[in-house]
């Protein structure tokens, strides 16, 4: 902005959007001066350069304002967790089949893990045999964003709705 312009020629823009034309940066930024305002440049890989006479303070803080509205608007997607066991028992994983049910609702990826616990490390065929069926019993329509994995303590999978 203002001094730090480096090109030859600028294309100016004035405070109520009408062009002034193609210019050397110096009378641009008397033109602005003698506005009291600020020689912005907006779109500096044109050619040549576009530069707009504004205020660059109230400038940043629409800008400002804007974004903090876009970020309010933005939908935060969740990442939910439900843990399971090789032992647990078929009512329990009724119960967490339905919470698993009601995060893809709600648009939420669920990361399912299965965690080992000492002697069951030895049967890991098991486990991962239990973490596919209770994928498969579902109901709900789902996509697997990360497949079955294998982590320290187990195994785990992501799906998304």
């Amino acid at each position: 902005m203002n001094e730090y312009i480096r090109a030859y020629q600028v294309r100016v823009i004035d405070e109520n959007g009408q062009q002034l034309g193609v210019m050397p940066p110096f009378e641009a930024l008397n033109i602005a001066r003698q506005s009291e305002l600020d020689l912005v440049e907006v779109a500096p890989l044109a050619k040549p350069p576009v530069c707009k006479i504004m205020d660059y303070g109230k400038f940043q803080y629409q800008q400002s304002k804007l974004d903090r509205t876009n970020k309010a608007k933005q939908k935060k997607i969740e990442m939910k967790g439900i843990r399971i066991g090789i032992r647990t028992d078929g009512h329990d994983l009724e119960f967490k089949k339905n919470q698993t049910e009601k995060f893809l609702k709600k648009g939420d990826k669920v990361k399912i893990e299965i965690i080992l616990r000492g002697r069951e490390k030895a049967h890991q065929d098991l486990a991962r045999q239990n973490l596919q069926n209770f994928i498969k019993s579902i109901s709900l329509p789902y996509s697997v964003e990360q497949e079955i994995k294998r982590f320290p303590g187990g195994f785990n999978i992501i799906i998304t709705p």
